[in-house]
């Protein structure tokens, strides 16, 4: 029996149901099967009457995926003999889709370190849902089959069943999860986040002979609806305050006109406003940072390092997130990663 046509598509199905349009699953389905080997070149592929006929498309459907292959030089067509795969060498057809929680000076870390990682044949378009999960899911619906791979800050204030099953609807060899860990999501998916509870446990307890010194530890921890902190930072620094003995406090901001309580607390701080307020205030009242009271901040940037002889840090490794993030894209594999995260000892405590 002569072998259709379009048996060489192999397992081709068109999921109606599915959010990805008719026209991407054909150039989805091609693609993948060049990339296994499928389909070389020389390789004849089904004409459009064979493909709409076949699974019961429009020829304005196929003609469109037709168009998308012939514009990348995918395919070509040869007049009275068909179509036929002309190009399998598919590099520049990396195309990600990031959407972050917000914009900072973290972010603009991760977001150079995958872009010069991923190198020049990648496309990578930026989307920011400021935390907000309607316009995440609008982002994501606009979004959902025009990308090769989709990464995604899962960082909400509230979480509803709909968004969790629009992130599952992402294929799982193209959904990778970045800086914050999102248990709801089955599945062999990358990712590449910070353990928030474990990893301020950690730095603390590489700071014990510092702490020493310093009969408090106040955590700010800022109560922010727009922006929510990851809670299991609280979580961790309860636990390690109660493990070791020490006096804690938390409060929600460190105020210009606040007065600090009394020499000899040490304060971890997660925003640089809170910082700078720590700052003047220790100078206003002549107190020595780092011996009358001591300072963590959360998060390295530059200017930590020359802030008031140096402010000492916790904080994960951006540039080496971002550069594992891009480096699961290009080698095609699915990792979960906890970044390295540590304290780095200066003078302000």
């Amino acid at each position: 029996m002569k072998a259709l046509a379009t048996d060489i598509l192999g397992d081709l199905q068109i999921n109606s149901e599915s959010r990805t349009p008719k026209y991407k699953q054909i150039i989805n389905h091609i693609l993948d099967q060049i990339e296994k080997e499928n389909l070389m070149i020389g390789d004849r592929i089904p004409s459009i009457n064979e493909m709409s006929e076949e699974y019961y498309l429009s020829r304005d459907t196929v003609e469109k995926a037709y168009s998308f292959l012939k514009e990348r030089k995918i395919i070509a067509s040869v007049k009275g003999k068909g179509y036929f795969i002309s190009n399998v060498d598919l590099k520049s057809r990396i195309n990600v889709c990031l959407i972050f929680n917000k914009l900072s000076t973290y972010k603009k870390i991760i977001f150079n370190n995958i872009i010069w990682t991923l190198g020049p044949e990648a496309n990578v378009d930026l989307y920011v849902h400021h935390c907000d999960k309607d316009l995440f899911k609008n982002i994501l619906k606009k979004n959902l089959g025009e990308y090769n791979y989709y990464v995604i800050m899962p960082h909400f204030q509230e979480v509803d069943d709909e968004l969790v099953e629009l992130i599952r609807s992402i294929p799982k060899d193209q959904l990778l999860v970045l800086d914050k860990d999102f248990e709801k999501i089955e599945g062999n998916h990358g990712a590449v986040y910070q353990n928030f509870q474990k990893d301020i446990y950690k730095a603390l307890g590489e700071a014990t002979d510092l702490l020493e010194k310093y009969h408090k530890l106040v955590l700010v921890f800022p109560i922010d609806e727009s922006y929510p902190y990851p809670p299991e930072i609280v979580t961790g620094f309860v636990d390690f305050c109660r493990n070791h003995e020490v006096s804690y406090d938390i409060i929600d901001t460190f105020d210009p006109g606040r007065i600090i309580a009394q020499k000899g607390e040490a304060f971890i701080l997660l925003t640089e406003y809170d910082l700078v307020n720590l700052v003047k205030s220790s100078r206003n009242m002549g107190w020595k940072i780092g011996h009358d009271v001591g300072i963590i901040s959360y998060n390295e940037t530059p200017l930590k390092e020359v802030l008031a002889d140096g402010i000492t840090v916790i904080s994960t490794d951006f540039e080496k997130m971002g550069q594992s993030l891009a480096k699961m894209i290009l080698e095609k594999k699915k990792e979960r990663i906890e970044n390295e995260f540590s304290l780095i000892r200066r003078n302000s405590l």
